[in-house]
């Protein structure tokens, strides 16, 4: 049953709820901050980056694939070496590695097309092995910090725990876009002006892997057994939690629509509508004209976007306390599904575009309750473990999704595409709605 005290309920109240955490799942949320905010304000500009150095719709496909099998291979060794050798020393590892990456981006922009025994590597290549590195944080790390909140929560109030370090991230995927925006506007050339948004988060990447090290308290982390390689993967498959399974198939369907599109959303605004924004803004009876690229208006959208997920997802983390995580996860997914086909079909205006991200930024409602029903079942020193089980069988699934995407991008036609994903997603939710089962803290 819910609390009756006063808790996070809106996004202020999730950042107080931040402050009043365990000092480890405090600064794990600093960090949380720092990578999120590098990773936020490149990632998603990455494709139309690809395109100015030479790649194809096909090529940002197998673009996001290649991100799909790191998501899928990386949080199964990663949330083993978290519970085998503490958050501290694997988080710190893990940052190292995704702010290398980052700096390979940012090299990548500044080398020209080269050939090996007589094969040319163009410099999207390098796109490709950046990625390698810098999602190592985020995937690496995924049942590492899923594993630390779960330590510090009582079981009734994991939805909130997560609300609040999620609030504390999300604040960073508001900022990392709206800064990529004004970077992006210092220079005509956007293959230049990306160059400053790389340059900033390497920055960022180096002082969240500092703090991480030298801030966070493993002292009462918990160290779960020695990995045994795959007989180990074999073990914790056949253990996973019974309540997860109906969850873990809603949810690759979802996550498998949401790939074959995710990675042309940028394109969408910056080639397929090529919508900028230009308008006049009055401050002060004094009138500042604004005219923004299609690749900086993006910026803006996708600041739009996490602002209504700041607004969302503690108020709806509270409302699962009454009615449970199932519900509140389901609406969340629902937005997944609808989304691609509501972008691909909307006018093309800045208007439109505003209103369809503002939609899109719903979808994180459901994100804290999500991320409850996974790890809330799982034992206090497997957490890690469960985790990375439930992300490795996602996200193996979801390994395809972009390829096809992008062929059906490049060969048949995006509308298509989107249309197709849609379906999928839509499946995906219904599947949830009927087989998935509630947590038990929460019923």
């Amino acid at each position: 049953m819910p609390d009756e005290q006063a808790e996070a309920a809106g996004p202020i109240d999730a950042f107080r709820s931040v402050f009043a955490l365990r000092r480890d799942v405090l600064i794990l949320s600093i960090a949380m901050f720092a990578f999120s905010l590098g990773f936020q304000m490149t990632s998603r500009f990455l494709p139309e980056y690809m395109r100015t150095l030479g790649a194809s719709g096909f090529v940002v496909g197998l673009f996001g694939t290649f991100g799909n099998i790191i998501s899928a291979v990386f949080p199964y060794p990663g949330g083993a070496i978290s519970d085998r050798i503490g958050s501290r020393y694997a988080l710190t590892l893990f940052g190292f590695l995704s702010t290398l990456g980052f700096a390979v981006w940012l090299a990548a922009g500044q080398l020209g097309a080269f050939t090996v025994a007589g094969l040319t590597v163009e410099p999207w290549v390098w796109i490709f092995v950046g990625l390698l590195l810098a999602q190592a944080w985020k995937s690496f790390g995924l049942g590492a910090t899923f594993a630390v909140v779960k330590q510090a929560t009582e079981p009734s109030r994991l939805a909130a725990g997560f609300a609040a370090t999620e609030t504390f991230r999300r604040v960073a995927f508001l900022v990392g876009p709206v800064l990529a925006t004004v970077l992006i506007g210092l220079h005509p050339s956007f293959t230049v002006s990306f160059r400053y948004v790389l340059a900033v988060a390497v920055a960022f990447g180096a002082v969240g892997t500092l703090v991480q090290h030298w801030l966070y308290d493993a002292s009462e982390d918990t160290i779960g057994d020695s990995f045994a390689g795959l007989e180990q993967i074999r073990a914790d498959l056949r253990e996973m939690p019974r309540e997860l399974r109906p969850l873990l198939v809603g949810d690759t369907l979802v996550r498998f629509a949401n790939g074959m599109v995710y990675v042309f959303f940028v394109l969408v605004v910056t080639r397929f509508f090529a919508v900028g924004l230009e308008t006049t803004v009055a401050i002060g009876g004094v009138s500042y004209a604004i005219d923004l690229s299609p690749a900086a208006f993006f910026g803006v959208l996708l600041g739009v976007e996490m602002l209504v997920a700041l607004l969302v997802m503690a108020p709806a983390a509270k409302v699962a306390e009454y009615v449970g995580l199932k519900p509140v996860v389901a609406v969340g997914f629902a937005v997944y599904a609808i989304f691609p086909v509501v972008l691909i079909n909307a006018p093309p205006t800045a208007t439109a575009m505003l209103a369809v991200f503002a939609f899109s930024g719903l979808r994180f409602a459901g994100l804290p309750s999500h991320k409850a029903l996974i790890v809330g079942p799982a034992k206090q020193d497997a957490g890690g473990r469960v985790t990375g089980t439930y992300y490795l069988l996602r996200n193996t699934v979801v390994i395809p999704s972009a390829a096809i995407g992008g062929y059906l991008w490049d060969f048949a036609s995006p509308e298509i595409a989107f249309t197709l994903a849609a379906a999928i997603g839509a499946v995906g939710t219904g599947y949830f709605l009927v087989f998935g089962e509630e947590f038990e803290a929460y019923r």
